[in-house]
């Protein structure tokens, strides 16, 4: 028995274009959900993993299949059909799931043969069995998994073009942010998966350095940082001489125990999501753990930086407390906080999260002809209407805000600081030059974003700016 398992691609997405730009490389993860489904494939068998952000294969000169699964986010969903439709054609059944099935299950229903709704390792066994007995049903419902049941994934499917590789070790996130849609799949409670099972993980993943993709590494309470501290424990004594990086939350920075186990067990970056520059729009995203009163960002970020790790600083264009001059104004404060590198993302409404509620049912979401509007629910294209922006402003908003912030002589004070603190300046140099080089593809893009969907923004402000 032969098995497809397909990562979609989104050609809108500028990261993919490794051919106009190699430093993108460094930025395509491998799809992880497909490396742990794979490593619970019995062996009768034969897995195949299909990466279209590495080049969408010729289909027709391979083997046809005996089943095709595909994992999806909402922004690979138009692609995941089209996908679909083709091995259908052939009379090959799809199997769907992923964070958009999930979330649309009657729209992806529509266009597969069946879906699994949540993560898929409790159902996965039975979706096999059921097809090779010819009695696939339409859905199967994963729920919460028991990840300390989840093997290891089988990373050797995949080749050796991935600048990094990539582990889980947790699951769930206990913020429960408004505009996430990671609570409503994996829940808000935080799951640990074995650290014994991730450090022999580790053992498996040939590329020297990785990234976890764990929505919060350390998690928010007293008992997670502890279990943090052991992971990091068992990563040092088995000598990994791995390099990674991870998400987590400001509170990374308060616990100088944490921070130094995490260095020495080879944390060289983290990503952070400051969001917002306010108070008032932390409170509308729903975000509580940086509102903390003094806190002081740019000690913080000194602090993560001291141990030589990179701190990406993470913020959201498009809050309604948000006002012409914001994009300016987060390259300033992310200078000023002292980031080595700035990821910013338009405010989008993701389907079943509550801003998808509230933007549904204020006539805000500007992009609705579903499924093909879904390609551009990237986080990179303005696909709602904005209560202070229309759309050339927020547009205009990011663009001077990457400009700003990748600018040369920026990026040039920022290596500079680096090799002068002594501090390894790899992940830097490779993102401030991924940014920059994917400034001129991000204008190209919104160009013709302005030209093919402007009249469809004709009331894109709500409000009028005060």
């Amino acid at each position: 028995m032969r098995l497809y398992l397909i990562n979609p691609c989104n050609p809108l997405v500028s990261i993919v274009h490794v051919k106009e730009n190699r430093w993108n490389r460094y930025r395509i993860w491998k799809p992880l959900s497909l490396v742990t489904i794979a490593g619970m494939t019995p062996a009768e068998w034969e897995v195949t993993i299909l990466d279209e952000n590495l080049g969408v294969p010729d289909y027709r000169t391979m083997p046809r299949p005996d089943l095709v699964g595909i994992t999806a986010f909402t922004s690979q969903a138009c692609r995941a059909y089209e996908v679909a439709a083709y091995f259908r054609d052939m009379g090959v059944p799809v199997v769907m799931g992923g964070v958009h099935a999930t979330m649309c299950i009657g729209e992806a229903l529509a266009r597969v043969d069946a879906v699994v709704t949540g993560e898929a390792e409790s159902v996965w066994t039975q979706v096999l069995a059921d097809v090779r007995g010819g009695a696939l049903k339409p859905r199967y419902d994963g729920g919460l998994a028991d990840i300390a049941k989840v093997p290891a994934g089988r990373h050797s499917l995949l080749d050796g073009r991935y600048a990094f590789g990539a582990i889980q070790t947790t699951r769930g996130c206990p913020l429960n942010c408004n505009f996430r849609s990671v609570s409503a799949f994996n829940g808000t409670h935080y799951r640990q998966r074995p650290i014994t099972d991730v450090v022999a993980e580790l053992k498996t993943i040939r590329e020297k350095r990785v990234l976890v993709v764990d929505d919060n590494l350390i998690g928010t309470r007293a008992d997670h940082i502890a279990r943090a501290k052991d992971l990091f424990r068992a990563m040092i004594e088995a000598d990994l001489r791995k390099e990674w990086i991870a998400q987590a939350t400001i509170n990374f920075a308060d616990d100088e125990e944490l921070l130094a186990l995490a260095a020495d067990a080879g944390c060289r970056g983290v990503f952070i999501g400051f969001e917002t520059l306010s108070p008032e729009g932390l409170r509308e995203l729903g975000t509580k753990l940086n509102l903390l009163r003094g806190r002081d960002f740019r000690a913080s970020v000194r602090r993560i930086q001291r141990h030589r790790i990179q701190v990406v600083g993470s913020f959201i264009i498009g809050l309604d407390v948000d006002k012409p001059g914001i994009g300016e104004r987060i390259a300033e404060v992310a200078g000023q906080y002292g980031v080595d590198n700035l990821n910013v993302l338009f405010l989008t409404p993701l389907p079943v999260t509550r801003l998808w509620d509230s933007m549904e049912a204020g006539d805000r979401t500007a992009l609705d002809a579903f499924p093909d509007d879904w390609k551009y629910y990237t986080l990179t294209f303005p696909v709602a209407r904005y209560a202070k922006l229309s759309l050339d402003e927020c547009i205009e908003e990011m663009i001077r805000c990457n400009g700003q912030f990748y600018s040369l002589r920026k990026i040039a004070g920022r290596i500079w600081r680096n090799l002068w603190r002594w501090r390894r300046p790899f992940v830097t140099v490779v993102a401030n030059f991924s940014y920059r080089s994917n400034l001129g593809l991000d204008c190209k893009a919104y160009a013709e974003f302005r030209r093919t969907h402007g009249h469809r923004y004709d009331s894109c402000q709500t409000e009028s700016p005060t």
